[in-house]
């Protein structure tokens, strides 16, 4: 009778995440794995995470960043948002980086709260006392204000960027290979090159500020440590359903 109490229990208290996920569906995967794992890990046992998943279509979704119709996509995310609390979810986990681009404004339209992937990195990075970072991500995330500058006013964090031409070799492989879910060696010895100067420019460590990179890139690969946005937001989600 206690063992079916405490189970009960546990099912009571875990709260419901809600997955904004598909862009792309290869990181996804990632996320809804990790979640479960993490539940698992925790809880024991057949536990596993209490998940909603709204997946768009990425083909749209990376149609309208390319002709720069964030209006369009800021319509199309508030609808999935707020199908996933209808839904039941109790909190919104975005599974992309770039698409944190449009956090505050679907922040707005909910009630419950978004858990951001910049806000739980920064964390981590302050926690293993790291001051100045590389970024890697798509175009997007890299030359726009909205990721770096969370980084660096909310967090006091340094962050140091590839160049042009790096940045548009990190872009092209993000897109036209791990999305599609093709990893390619001769892309992995880029990545590690552009790490490496990175560092050179006095980068404590990278962040993988996409959430395909970590299907690439892991510690492994690198002489700086590399940080998983994907498993870091996905810990964040797992650290918030059992709250």
């Amino acid at each position: 009778m206690l063992g079916l109490y405490i189970l009960k229990h546990m099912e009571w208290i875990m709260k419901t995440i809600g997955l904004l996920g598909g862009m792309s569906w290869e990181s996804t995967v990632s996320y809804y794995q990790a979640i479960n794992e993490g539940v698992k890990a925790q809880l024991g046992g057949l536990h596993s995470a209490k998940i909603c998943l709204h997946s768009v279509d990425f083909a749209e979704i990376a149609a309208l960043q390319q002709s720069d119709n964030w209006a369009a996509l800021a319509q199309i995310l508030t609808t999935a948002a707020q199908s996933l609390e209808q839904a039941g979810a109790d909190c919104l986990v975005i599974c992309t980086n770039t698409m944190h681009k449009l956090a505050p404004q679907l922040q707005s339209q909910l009630s419950v709260p978004l858990l951001h992937i910049a806000d739980a990195t920064a964390q981590q990075l302050i926690a293993d006392g790291i001051t100045r970072v590389g970024l890697l991500g798509t175009r997007y995330t890299m030359e726009q204000d909205f990721y770096t500058s969370r980084l660096t006013q909310e967090f006091g964090l340094e962050v140091v960027l590839p160049s042009s031409a790096q940045r548009t070799l990190v872009h092209n492989i993000i897109y036209n290979e791990l999305c599609l879910g093709q990893i390619h060696d001769t892309s992995r010895r880029v990545y590690q090159d552009i790490i490496d100067a990175l560092a050179q420019q006095g980068a404590q460590a990278v962040i993988l500020g996409c959430t395909e990179i970590a299907l690439l890139i892991s510690t492994s690969d690198t002489h700086v440590p590399v940080y998983d946005t994907t498993a870091i937001h996905a810990q964040a989600a797992v650290n918030f359903a059992l709250a």
